[in-house]
């Protein structure tokens, strides 16, 4: 099994020099988090170390012949290259990517804007690398696709490749509902389901999953089940997996006399004097501007640091030539200006600023001479920095100041945490760290260095890619019950050797999609000539068997040549015969229980009951699904205690709660139907819990069908509706006779 690696950008940089074209390493904490996994497949027993890393090359490269070259250059280190035209990189990634999802994704959604034509380009993007993928895949593979510049990719590849094993992680932030709802319905809609085309999809936090499936439930209709959900062509499992990092290279690297050889030659300017760190990219999410005014305030508040403490700001350029960034840049110089210049003296300069990539020796000796990482993003997704530090604190000692915002601060709960637009609280935690005991300092030190040490990035990255082919066996267990083209030949033949057939059809959801409004879910007039042509053999004993009322089963069917069972089996009516009750029944529970039922509807807009005989339905399939889902427990909780010495019965279904008689289902209807002392034929198919009475009732020579993707007592499933109409339209073409024919 291969592994294929899917990012925006590869992590070799090519750069052309004089006409010809080199490869780079490329820098960020992907890159060196996957590539310390890969390094470590060659000693797993795991997977061969075999793997393709998918991505733009980072240039432009429109002649052929080059892009041959460079293809066939990266081709020897792993990598295939998905060339990208300048317009289309400058509309998806600076475009779509970074003017939209990024600010919005990080809660900045006053920077977010919405142009029809980035989307698009963000759209063509993804075709364009699912087009790279599906050309280099072979069946075993298993794809890793990252972070949001490829969030349609998932979906794209399901669907050229329906069995391929897909992964998806989001390195971002996931945003609560109320912000991701501010993308255009088509837009978000088509984000969310093209995440969900990846088998497994991971976040860095509890709290981003959870917004995640808040979103599928309330804009898809999706819920789940502890994070898995059933679409109708395959499983999805969301989980939490806190990315780590090569915590013991930051560690011997700091512990190395190269490194510390470094220190000395390096920081000259800072020794003597208690070192506040800030390393960041420069970005508006990172919060630098509040640190700054953090900082300021800590030396107002607490003039007897004047002279002793230093904070050593390292800005990574990022996204240069854009002009937000450049703004920040520049507000960022003034402050730096504003502290120093009110603070300064000959021998003390509070803030040392660098505007610069810091390579990996150098960052690593900062990290070990500062006592303190002050880390304040206003959002970020996870912050390997903050873990970073820790790691390269072979002493034990050191404090992080940590934003309670990042994804890390849920990890690094020994942190000193903040609140990172409250400037007073982070002045406050910068004392705090500053007169923090040593001894105090290890202690929590240890405690998040034995965390990190524990779950680093290769365990990160195994527990991932080890939950996909485990989500996949369980897709098979499911899939193994659809009904495949041998299963369905063997039905045909059965039906065919029987001399007298009875098949047993539900309505809602089985032979028709459901619908808002109950009413609105009329058999089409395909439907009604699949039921009749059916019905025209003699040896067919056509059942329909549904939960809708009596009037509405005569009214839709009452012309058609079948026997309808209304109200899951408390009204009868035989072929050719007139309605009667399965059981003497008593509804005088209905008064009582009404009420509640109509109260519950009343605080739930959308939401109304349906009165039938001796049932009352309560539907909330127009309601808003997260409302209604604590509704329903608390109805039902209200209904079951209610009802607890009264003979009914309270029924979950698709959207519905019903209250019924007890006593009935269509199992026991279903025994007035099934001729006795005879082996014939038996068809069976339903799409929700009521259903299952039936297919435990029938005899196990029977051929039963669940719709839907889902766990049941029937022997198959079919994925929906459409496929129901398609197998009972094989069942006429090779079984039934034409109208005027003689029967069987």
């Amino acid at each position: 099994m291969r592994l294929l690696v899917v990012s925006n950008r590869l992590p070799i940089v090519t750069v052309e020099e004089e006409g010809r074209l080199t490869f780079q390493e490329s820098a960020g904490g992907l890159v060196s988090g996957i590539s310390a996994y890969l390094d470590s497949l060659r000693g797993s027993a795991f997977a061969k170390p075999e793997y393709r890393w998918i991505g733009w090359p980072g240039i432009t490269i429109e002649d052929p012949a080059q892009q041959a070259l460079t293809a066939e250059g990266l081709s020897a280190l792993n990598a295939h290259p998905v060339f990208l035209s300048e317009r289309s990189m400058d509309q998806f990634y600076h475009g779509f990517c970074n003017k939209t999802i990024w600010p919005l994704f990080h809660y900045f959604s006053s920077y977010a804007v919405y142009e029809e034509n980035l989307y698009a380009h963000y759209q063509c993007v993804n075709r364009i690398f699912c087009e790279a993928v599906t050309r280099i895949m072979q069946p075993d593979d298993l794809i890793w696709i990252h972070d949001y510049h490829l969030m349609l990719l998932p979906k794209l590849l399901r669907e050229a490749r329906p069995s391929a094993q897909i992964g998806f992680f989001l390195h971002i932030p996931f945003p609560d509902f109320e912000m991701f709802r501010l993308l255009p319905m088509a837009w978000r809609s088509e984000i969310l389901q093209g995440i969900l085309g990846a088998d497994l999809v991971g976040f860095h936090t509890y709290d981003y999953a959870q917004y995640f499936l808040r979103c599928v439930l309330r804009i898809l209709g999706h819920e789940h089940r502890m994070g898995r959900i059933l679409l109708p062509n395959h499983l999805v499992k969301v989980d939490t997996f806190p990315m780590g990092i090569d915590f013991r290279k930051f560690s011997e690297a700091a512990a190395d006399l190269q490194v510390r050889g470094t220190e000395d030659g390096a920081w000259e300017a800072i020794k003597g004097f208690k070192v506040v760190l800030s390393v960041d990219r420069l970005d508006y999410s990172k919060g630098i501007l509040n640190r700054l005014q953090g900082y300021e305030l800590f030396l107002e508040s607490e003039p007897q640091w004047h002279g002793k403490v230093v904070l050593v700001l390292v800005v990574v350029p990022s996204r240069v030539g854009v002009d937000r960034y450049q703004a920040i840049k520049k507000e960022i110089d003034e402050l730096v200006g504003k502290i120093n210049g009110k603070f300064s003296t000959v021998a003390w300069t509070p803030v040392q600023y660098q505007y610069r990539y810091l390579p990996f020796h150098p960052l690593v000796s900062l990290y070990a001479a500062s006592h303190v990482a002050l880390i304040t993003p206003l959002r970020d997704g996870m912050n390997l920095v903050a873990k970073e530090y820790l790691a390269s604190r072979t002493d034990k000692t050191g404090v992080l100041v940590l934003s309670e915002t990042t994804g890390a601060s849920k990890e690094l709960t020994e942190a000193v945490t903040i609140n990172p637009n409250n400037t007073r609280e982070i002045a406050d935690a910068l004392k705090t760290a500053l007169e923090m005991p040593e001894g105090e300092q290890i202690r929590r030190n240890e405690a998040m260095q034995d965390r990190l040490r524990c779950y680093d990035v290769v365990r990160w990255a195994e527990d991932f890619l080890t939950q996909v082919p485990v989500v996949k066996a369980e897709q098979a267990r499911l899939h193994a019950r659809l009904l495949g083209r041998a299963a369905r030949q063997q039905i045909l033949d059965r039906f065919s050797r029987a001399e007298h057939r009875t098949i047993f059809l539900d309505y809602d959801g089985t032979l028709v999609a459901f619908a808002n409004d109950p009413l609105a879910a009329r058999p089409t007039e395909e439907l009604l000539a699949v039921l009749r042509d059916l019905s025209r053999d003699p040896g067919n004993d056509v059942v329909l068997i549904s939960g809708r009322d009596k009037d509405t089963m005569r009214r839709w069917f009452g012309d058609l040549d079948v026997a309808l069972v209304a109200e899951h089996g408390a009204w009868i009516r035989p072929r050719n015969g007139s309605w009667q009750l399965a059981k003497p029944l008593n509804d005088s529970w209905k008064p009582a229980a009404r009420p509640i039922l109509q109260t519950y509807a009343d605080r739930l807009p959308g939401a109304f009951i349906e009165e039938k005989q001796y049932s009352i339905v309560w539907h909330y399939r127009r309601a808003d699904p997260e409302l209604a889902c604590a509704r329903v427990k608390e109805m039902t909780d209200d209904l079951m205690n209610f009802t607890a010495n009264m003979d009914v019965q309270i029924l979950p279904g698709n959207k519905v709660v019903e209250v019924r008689c007890g006593g009935i289902n269509k199992g026991a209807a279903a025994m007035a139907f099934i001729p006795k002392g005879r082996s014939d034929f038996i068809l069976a198919v339903g799409d929700d819990l009521t259903d299952e009475d039936l297919f435990q009732a029938l005899p196990a020579t029977a051929c039963s069908i669940r719709v839907g993707i889902e766990n049941s007592h029937a022997q198959f499933n079919l994925r929906n509706h459409v496929e129901v109409l398609e197998l009972l339209k094989s069942i006429i073409l090779d079984h039934v006779p034409a109208a005027g024919e003689e029967g069987t």
